[in-house]
């Protein structure tokens, strides 16, 4: 049986973090003031609405900090990925046959749900994806190389977390 606390929001988003920072959320999130709360810290949305332009944004991204990874072939928004993977962005890599030649091709797939988010959290979910170009696994290395794409990394993740829990009281 469950006990009503993991069902909580922030049991789901926020499993191991410290009790005291699961409590001030919990406190934003009962008295309804979360979505405030990050609305004053975020207020600047993107302008990457279309694949088009979210393919842009991550290679200006990856270009800057990045230069000799491989190459992506596409970068997509996806509607369907939050249900299905319960995950908000992937990277996949699939290996093609070209005659006698195998090449890889590599794509970042990014819930649809980022297209209204704010403008830092877009680019926390692009960072964590172009990471995955050099780390397969989510190592010391990979949160190294994140950090050094967005140094404030772990905030915006811990941000996104609390992001996920504000949207569910909007659903």
């Amino acid at each position: 049986m469950t006990s009503p606390h993991l069902a909580s929001p922030a049991a789901r988003y926020l499993a191991g973090y410290p009790p005291e920072l699961i409590a001030q959320a919990e406190s934003l999130h009962a008295d309804g003031r979360l979505a405030d709360y990050l609305q004053r810290r975020y207020p600047e949305r993107h302008e990457v609405r279309s694949d088009s332009a979210l393919f842009a944004y991550v290679q200006d991204l990856k270009t800057r900090h990045l230069r000799n990874a491989a190459p992506l072939n596409s970068v997509n928004y996806d509607a369907k990925l939050r249900v299905l993977q319960h995950a908000l962005g992937t990277h996949t890599r699939r290996t093609q046959v070209q005659g006698a030649k195998l090449k890889m091709r590599r794509e970042i797939r990014v819930a649809t749900l980022f297209r209204d988010a704010p403008a830092a959290l877009l680019r926390m979910i692009v960072v964590h994806e172009l990471a995955h170009l050099r780390e397969l696994d989510h190592n010391k290395a990979f949160y190294a190389l994140c950090q050094h794409m967005e140094p404030d990394y772990f905030q915006l993740e811990f941000d996104l977390r609390l992001y996920l829990m504000s949207l569910e009281d909007a659903a």
